[in-house]
């Protein structure tokens, strides 16, 4: 067999591979324009790597579309679901019903289920969130911090956060399915 033979099965591989992350993800993107829905106003910038599974969730600060401030931290004691989206995302756009449907059928259980949408205008977001009846609460990350904080390069990111603030599982990628995003949420503690 020449290098030949070998190299190109390798190439074809990686092209596979990537094609598959980009079908089911998008980049992270940036712009600068937006007003808050429920608007970031702070994060803790003292790491300098990636969360991972294991470690502490980040935290940020929020302001609610109510007009409440809160944050990641006050959420201890009942598990989050932390969603990373943009209107621009294919991926996002078909996974936000599943999101509903779990923001609505888990609110006994004391979910707190935060989407975080990048650096999109609040008339934007909100005019997708009419269009699709959609009523799950949305963060604008206008400045991209959070992002930044969270290491996001693809969206949709689902961090799932257990009760003690910890995280258990990172999804890169769309989920294709309510019962899915069940299936991990069952799992937290």
């Amino acid at each position: 067999m020449n290098i030949v033979s070998r190299v190109i099965p390798v190439i074809a591989l990686a092209s596979a591979l990537t094609l598959g992350l980009v079908s089911s993800g998008c980049p992270g993107g940036t712009s600068q324009d937006s007003v808050a829905l429920g608007r970031i106003t702070g994060v803790s910038m003292d790491a300098t790597q990636s969360p991972q599974v294991g470690e502490l969730a980040p935290d940020f600060y929020f302001e609610t579309p109510e007009g409440e401030e809160s944050s990641i931290s006050q959420l201890s004691g009942r598990p989050v679901l932390l969603n990373f989206w943009a209107t621009r995302c294919g991926p996002c756009r078909d996974e936000m019903p599943f999101l509903q449907q779990i923001y609505e059928d888990w609110q006994e259980e004391e979910l707190g289920l935060l989407t975080v949408n990048l650096q999109e205008s609040s008339s934007q977001v909100s005019q997708f969130m009419q269009s699709f009846k959609l009523s799950v609460p949305v963060l604008l990350d206008s400045n991209g911090h959070v992002a930044q904080r969270y290491n996001i390069l693809y969206i949709p990111t689902t961090f799932f956060i257990d009760k003690g603030g910890v995280i258990q599982k990172i999804q890169v990628g769309s989920f294709q399915s309510q019962a899915e995003i069940e299936n991990i949420l069952s799992q937290l503690d």
